[in-house]
């Protein structure tokens, strides 16, 4: 609590509660003497370096205050740097300062095709609108060993604990895979995330922030997605997408020719339950 805080609280104490001055200065840790102190009208006092900010301000909103202060001094106006400082925060003319964002260290994941399938998951978060501009998200799921689309879920939010179950539902169909690679985002990060996949014994391979090649399997899954569903139709409704996606990922597996499998759909590629020694096709 600022002072004058703490003199308004003495004040409804011994006003309102009928206490002593001095046992009310001793509640909120006020000494007596700030209490007895004349108060200063500092809005009268400071007016002049109030106006001369106002007066910068008005036509110079985005000078800092070292600006503003060099121009008073310029002007012929003898204020201490530090007075007006003091009067330039209480008016809130702070500039907010451009800090550099700390991100999370991780090692470097190097991309290696798995020679089978269920070794290593990827996974992504992807977001687009409805039609009447409602804002909605896709969860995808590939395994990087035959890039067969596991799972594209819509939804308006998936939260952590809906990521959890749907990698629970794909593990009881799919079985566990050895590890998943990942990037940083909250959802994935996440207590309840990161607790189930310890609890399944299962590798998160996080990837560097700002280094999405690390995750180029399902980055290349992501932009055929996007071209060939999310910028092809327009949704009105997040089921329509759902049913899109639905469609557009079983002709993506068992139909459409990747030339990283040699011109082979995933299904025929690398069928589930046929687990070839060595891969030669790369992303």
């Amino acid at each position: 609590m600022t002072p004058h805080a703490k003199q308004a609280a003495v004040e409804l104490m011994t006003t309102h509660h009928h206490l002593s001055k001095a046992r009310a200065c001793r509640i909120v840790g006020l000494s007596r003497s700030v209490l007895y102190r004349p108060k200063v009208n500092w809005l009268e006092r400071d007016k002049e370096v109030i106006d001369a900010l106002n007066a910068i301000i008005a036509k110079r909103a985005r000078w800092g205050f070292w600006k503003c202060y060099e121009r008073m001094r310029l002007d012929g106006l003898p204020y201490n740097h530090k007075k007006v400082h003091r009067v330039y925060c209480d008016m809130k003319l702070n500039m907010p300062r451009r800090t550099k964002k700390r991100l999370v260290t991780r090692p470097a994941q190097p991309l290696v095709c798995p020679s089978e399938v269920n070794n290593v998951w990827a996974i992504d978060f992807m977001r687009d609108t409805l039609y009447d501009g409602r804002p909605f998200r896709t969860f995808n799921v590939i395994d990087e060993g035959n890039r067969e689309g596991l799972r594209i879920e819509v939804g308006r939010s998936i939260s952590s604990l809906r990521v959890t179950r749907i990698m629970s539902e794909l593990v009881e169909f799919y079985g566990k895979p050895l590890a998943i690679r990942l990037d940083n985002g909250p959802e994935l990060t996440a207590e309840s995330f990161t607790e189930w996949a310890k609890e399944q014994g299962i590798e998160l391979r996080f990837i560097q922030p700002g280094k999405p090649n690390q995750n180029a399997f399902i980055e290349r899954f992501n932009k055929s997605f996007r071209e060939e569903v999310l910028n092809a139709n327009l949704f009105n409704t997040m089921s329509e997408a759902q049913e899109a996606a639905e469609v557009w990922l079983t002709d993506y597996n068992e139909y459409r020719p990747h030339e990283s499998l040699g011109d082979m759909p995933p299904a025929m590629f690398k069928p589930r339950g046929f687990q070839p020694e060595i891969s030669t096709f790369n992303l």
